[in-house]
């Protein structure tokens, strides 16, 4: 079994265009949520949601290149990009066939599916660009990914809703873990802040309505009442330990640990005890060989739902019983949004990124206590504290659910 390291990160979000910004923007608790301005929203119940700010493709893209992708692929090899220039790896130094990808959507092309279908329907089926299958298909961002970075190894995408960047994590972990690869760029990302995308969670009653942006996605919170669309994309490069160590890498921190299971239970809604969400938190601390007391820090799904955030700390108590008092669980959603498929990839790199830094990022705009939902959020401030280990939850619709363990790194 082989040790599997984190040495390279990427982001692309609503509170910052790179891991850099976007790590400043959750230690200083910044808020992404805004009025839509990718198209006219007027005249809908949700005017809220956590875009990416002025993202322009041509400044990170050929021209050429961005206009035969989706927005959602274009995040992913914006991300990816960042993530394998910040490992330092060398392609002409490795094995391509020893370098995969596994970068998940939980929708994926939903934005071309929408002009084209507008183009179809006005000017006849057989019109549609050439371009518009290759661009809405959920694994076009690995692809894309594997193709500008040359990686020849195994190529997948992971569509477990908004379980699928952890779950992307996590397979990338035991794909190395077992011998079948040296590295891994593992993520996720997600475009779907768009008239349809936004409609279908708004029917689905899923969305906050509110127009007032501190008060939209607070996890937690009693006066929550959905959650608030974010987009964009994380990339994470994983490693095995003595490659990584062999070339002098920097390593943010260890993958000890992975959990998935399925509640099995209903199409959108969690179990209402949290426990399908406690087994899979089980799992992680049971491969990683970590006591439930050695966690400091869980950096929670925390959707901003009624159901998800009291399932979820209920799941807690159940693993961690009274150290789920001692511990910390923040929301990044809070600053984010919900970036669905992506979700769990920028909180795999929050997550990682505390252990390197030992700070513990907030749930910002948190007002109302709520009763069932009593654990230490670390409400609107975070803490610099010591982080070894670390734990981030995914749940999804369809009953998906996924942890991954993360250890600091102190060498040998």
């Amino acid at each position: 079994m082989r040790r599997v390291v984190i040495t390279g990160m990427g982001a692309i979000t609503p509170i910052g265009k790179n891991v850099t910004e976007f790590w400043e923007g959750i230690k200083s608790g910044k808020n992404g949520i805004d009025t839509i301005t990718c198209y006219d929203c007027s005249d809908r119940k949700v005017s809220l949601a956590a875009e990416v700010k002025d993202f322009k493709p041509e400044d990170f893209l050929d021209k050429r290149d961005a206009r035969r992708m989706d927005k959602f692929t274009q995040f992913a090899l914006i991300a990816a990009r960042e993530a394998f220039a910040d490992s330092g790896l060398k392609k002409e130094e490795e094995d391509p066939a020893q370098m995969g990808v596994i970068i998940s959507s939980g929708i994926g092309g939903i934005k071309t599916i929408e002009e084209e279908e507008r183009k179809g329907g006005s000017k006849g089926y057989d019109r549609v660009s050439p371009f518009f299958i290759p661009m809405a298909i959920s694994n076009m961002a690995a692809g894309s990914v594997a193709i500008d970075l040359g990686l020849q190894g195994m190529c997948t995408s992971v569509i477990t809703a908004c379980a699928s960047g952890t779950n992307a994590i996590g397979d990338g972990f035991r794909h190395i873990k077992h011998g079948y690869a040296k590295v891994m760029l593992c993520g996720g990302s997600e475009a779907s802040i768009t008239p349809l995308g936004m409609g279908g969670f708004t029917s689905l009653q899923a969305l906050n309505t509110t127009t007032e942006k501190d008060r939209a996605s607070i996890p937690f919170d009693k006066e929550r009442s959905g959650f608030v669309m974010g987009e964009g994309a994380g990339v994470l490069v994983l490693e095995e330990y003595e490659h990584a160590k062999n070339r002098g890498a920097k390593i943010y921190a260890e993958v000890i640990g992975y959990g998935a299971n399925c509640d099995a239970h209903h199409m959108t809604a969690p179990l209402e005890d949290g426990s399908g969400a406690a087994a899979c938190m089980e799992l992680a601390l049971k491969e990683g060989e970590v006591a439930p007391e050695a966690i400091h820090y869980i950096n929670a799904h925390g959707t901003s739902t009624p159901l998800n955030d009291k399932g979820e700390t209920k799941a807690i108590k159940t693993v961690f019983k009274d150290h789920a008092y001692q511990l910390a669980v923040s929301s990044t959603k809070s600053m984010t949004g919900h970036l669905l498929g992506a979700s769990g990839a920028v909180e795999g790199i929050v997550t990682a990124l505390s252990v390197y830094h030992d700070f513990i990022p907030p749930t910002i705009n948190y007002r109302t206590p709520d009763e069932e939902c009593d654990l230490d959020i670390v409400p609107n401030e975070g803490r610099n504290k010591e982080v070894v280990y670390a734990m981030s939850n995914s749940l999804g619709f369809g009953g998906h659910n996924a942890t991954i363990l993360l250890k600091k790194y102190i060498g040998e």
